[in-house]
């Protein structure tokens, strides 16, 4: 991929967009395999490649410049650094940066300066579905510019009417932390749709989804297949996020629980549940509840006869690995973007045999991926 940014030594986070793709795929499953097959030596599907360009769903932007003039991108140190062409995003959303930074500048928003510690506005996230629907929320050090946006939501809609959700977060504090805990909602809708294989997904401003779609759709058709292969009567998908394995799980006669610990995410998985008509109990049942992974086998009867884990890069509690160690639980999936941890989990629960696993490139032109491995109980 060329990348005019990367050769003007502007930005370097795609580390390796030196090196041709193919030889990127195959040394991330070089890494991966060394890993994984330590613990059981599964049998491996051949990689999920991405597209090279124009997969990044979502687009995290610092604001720097000044009033009337913002540019949206990176800082180099205390300067901006405009990539508002960056190559990894879809059309829709590169549309939608260069009119919020019209925006911006129209209604005088100051932005964040790091090295002085003043100015109001600090990101931009703008993440949009495969429809080219979008989400676009404001990332405020207070609350005091708040009114030039919301007063201001007609020129906000002429300029990117593709904008579902658009909402303000709060993060005041002078550290780099993307975002605070404070949301405030000032479009009618509150969750952005995403179609993934027949099922639209909801996602709200502070809920976390995969950042690339199309590789994400065969994460979530490759883990129904193994699930529906093994055909378990009751399944668990812990860090289930916005419900999407266990949405693409359920089925006839197949108990699924989801939990995860961040309740706007449990709030949207329930939403998409009950638009699909399915149950909350008994046997084709799906339900969602707010609970630590970790403390699931403690606050749920019974134990499922299949477990779903993808849990984030630090990887699984030792206390859930002990748990699925000493279970009853026939089989598992385990979805992880750290081979690293995936290998010591594995470690942990030597029950629990890799039988067959495969690499899915969620980030192209980086030495991260996802992979996922379906483990059977010896």
């Amino acid at each position: 991929m060329e990348c005019g940014y990367y050769d003007r030594g502007e930005c370097r986070s795609c580390t390796v967009i030196e090196v041709p793709y193919a030889r990127q795929l195959a040394r991330k499953q070089e890494l991966v395999r060394e890993l994984v097959d330590a613990h059981g030596a599964p049998r491996w599907l051949e990689p999920v490649a991405s597209p090279e360009k124009g997969f990044r769903n979502k687009a995290k932007m610092v604001v720097a410049g000044r009033v009337g003039a913002p540019a949206l991108g990176i800082l180099d140190g205390a300067a901006g650094v405009d990539l508002r062409d960056c190559p990894l995003y879809p059309e829709p959303v590169t549309r939608a940066l260069h009119a919020l930074a019209d925006f911006i500048g129209r209604v005088r928003l100051l932005p964040y300066d790091v090295a002085k510690r003043r100015g109001e506005i600090k990101h931009v996230i703008v993440t949009g579905s495969p429809e080219g629907r979008l989400m676009v929320r404001f990332v405020l050090r207070s609350t005091r510019q708040l009114p030039k946006i919301a007063e201001n939501l007609d020129l906000l809609r002429e300029l990117v009417p593709a904008a579902d959700v658009v909402s303000v977060n709060i993060q005041p504090e002078h550290k780099a932390v993307l975002e605070g805990p404070e949301e405030i909602l000032l479009s009618e809708q509150s969750e952005l749709v995403m179609r993934l294989n027949g099922i639209d997904l909801r996602v709200r401003p502070r809920s976390f989804f995969q950042t690339n779609t199309a590789v994400t759709e065969q994460l979530y058709r490759q883990v129904a297949d193994w699930v529906d292969a093994v055909g378990p009567a009751s399944v668990w998908d812990l860090y289930c996020g916005v419900g999407g394995f266990a949405l693409h799980v359920a089925g006839p006669g197949r108990e699924v629980v989801g939990t995860e610990i961040s309740e706007e995410a449990v709030a949207s998985a329930q939403d998409t549940a009950r638009a699909m008509g399915l149950p909350q109990d008994g046997p084709g049942s799906v339900r969602f509840l707010a609970d630590d992974a970790a403390a699931t086998p403690a606050d749920l009867p019974g134990t499922p006869e299949l477990a779903v884990v993808n849990p984030p890069r630090r990887g699984l509690d030792a206390s859930l690995c002990a748990w699925l160690e000493s279970s009853s639980v026939r089989h598992a999936v385990y979805s992880s973007c750290n081979a690293q941890t995936l290998a010591r989990d594995l470690a942990r629960m030597p029950s629990l045999r890799p039988v067959e696993a495969r690499l899915l490139d969620m980030f192209p032109h980086t030495g991260h991926y996802e992979v996922a491995v379906l483990l059977r109980r010896d």
